[in-house]
């Protein structure tokens, strides 16, 4: 089974995270299948990057999103497109 989960980056007491699609059975860290985004907890205010088309497709192929995850996609909820001027 595929899951949505955050892989840990970066040096000691400073993390990041790489948004991942892996198979839930990999340890954390291992080879992903693909990277989807990216979250900086350490930043001010914390920063995080996210590929909403590439969520959508690989949830829609049945991957599961992690707590951590779902919550960071409520609170960074995908932007309307804008219509042109």
């Amino acid at each position: 089974m595929l899951m949505i989960r955050l892989a840990r980056f970066g040096a000691k007491k400073k993390p990041t995270y790489r948004v991942v699609v892996i198979e839930k059975e990999r340890a954390r860290d291992s080879k992903a299948i693909e990277v989807i985004g990216h979250y900086n907890p350490v930043a001010a205010p914390a920063r995080v990057v996210l590929q909403y088309e590439r969520i959508d497709h690989w949830v829609k192929s049945g991957a599961q999103v992690s707590d951590t995850v779902a919550r960071l996609l409520k609170a960074n909820p995908k932007p309307a497109d804008q219509p042109a001027a």
